[in-house]
């Protein structure tokens, strides 16, 4: 499977260069061609996960933007009204990720979206404490993070 993603890179890279398009929507473009090259001809590469890797990938990234963008609405509603609507709490999240690589998206997708931060994992890596600003539930908070957040990541990383 990292055969074909270095190849998606080349073919990525040669876009560029060729299209003399040296940016990063001229890279992504690129990569995209590659993508679309590399499944019309997948049957040379013989069983491989990597296909729909990259489009779980492309899915995690699509609900970290909403994310951010309806959590930055949030927080901004929040300033510039007069009253204010916050209820901040600190939360455990049970994590049904596991590795390190997990655990660091997780916690850094949660740290990037306005109104949450990531404090801590606990010593035996099961639950991630989390700031979150706006909580009127704390069960409906921690299925809000374990439902928008969490289950993406498990999904495009096994």
């Amino acid at each position: 499977m990292s055969h074909l993603f270095l190849l998606n890179l080349l073919l990525a890279a040669g876009f560029t260069v060729i299209m003399d398009q040296l940016t990063l929507s001229g890279f992504v473009a690129g990569f995209a061609i590659g993508y679309a090259a590399l499944w019309i001809t997948r049957s040379l590469y013989g069983p491989t996960g990597y296909f729909l890797r990259v489009i779980k990938l492309v899915k995690l990234m699509a609900t970290f933007i909403w994310e951010l963008l309806v959590s930055n609405f949030r927080v901004l509603w929040d300033v510039i009204t007069p009253s204010h609507f916050s209820s901040p709490a600190v939360i455990g999240v049970p994590l049904d990720v596991r590795s390190d690589f997990e655990i660091m998206v997780l916690a850094n997708m949660i740290s990037l979206t306005p109104g949450t931060l990531s404090l801590d994992v606990s010593a035996d890596r099961s639950t991630l404490y989390v700031h979150v600003m706006f909580v009127d539930d704390v069960e409906t908070a921690r299925a809000q993070i374990k439902e928008r957040i969490e289950k993406p990541v498990l999904e495009a990383f096994r």
